[in-house]
């Protein structure tokens, strides 16, 4: 009676539901900003998805005038802007990803040693997206290093175009910076792979 008594009076915990996942056929991928050491932080209005793989999709640098002369539609049937244009890590021209990053749990790596759940909060009043790793990860432990991705905009009025120069800089080493194009400003992405989605 005594162990029941007590047993009655323990305060009772409440566990965190287990996360049922999704597995996507085919990975995903998210563009993400943020402190590499960091576990958490706001931004995630500014990451974007790919919920196809961008680079074989994607259009060789030496093969840009024939994407002008198409019109700056490529063979995969995305469009290309020469406002805001992305490469990756062995100079592919790549579609934009989809903005922002929806809401929602994902089940992220960096193909390394950590997989993990990346939570996405929905939108604030000011249009702030919060994010967070679980497992104490940090987002250079989902990062996938050997993946680049750049964005590129116009600095300033004036043109923001790839050239030859730019093409013979790749390919770019697992983990370094994208190279610079004259007249642009760049913006370097990590890339994290999504295994599944909560269900």
């Amino acid at each position: 009676a005594a162990a029941a008594l007590g047993a009655a009076a323990a305060p009772a915990v409440a566990e965190e539901p287990k996360t049922e996942w999704k597995r996507l056929r085919q990975i995903q991928y998210i563009a993400a900003l943020g402190d590499p050491n960091a576990n958490s932080g706001l931004g995630a209005e500014n990451w974007g998805l790919w919920r196809k793989d961008p680079g074989p999709r994607g259009v060789r640098l030496y093969n840009y005038d024939k994407l002008k002369q198409r019109g700056g539609l490529a063979p995969a049937q995305w469009q290309f802007d020469d406002k805001d244009w992305w490469l990756e890590e062995h100079g592919l021209i790549m579609e934009k990803p989809e903005f922002p990053m929806p809401p929602g749990k994902y089940l992220v790596t960096g193909d390394r040693e950590v997989t993990t759940t990346l939570t996405v909060s929905e939108k604030d009043e000011k249009g702030v997206q919060k994010w967070s790793l679980g497992d104490n990860a940090k987002l250079y432990d989902v990062t996938h290093l050997p993946c680049r991705s750049a964005r590129y905009t116009p600095q300033g009025n004036g043109g923001c175009e790839p050239d030859t120069e730019l093409e013979i800089q790749f390919p770019v080493a697992p983990g370094a910076v994208m190279p610079p194009q004259k007249g642009c400003k760049k913006v370097d992405y990590a890339v994290l792979f999504i295994l599944g989605v909560a269900a």
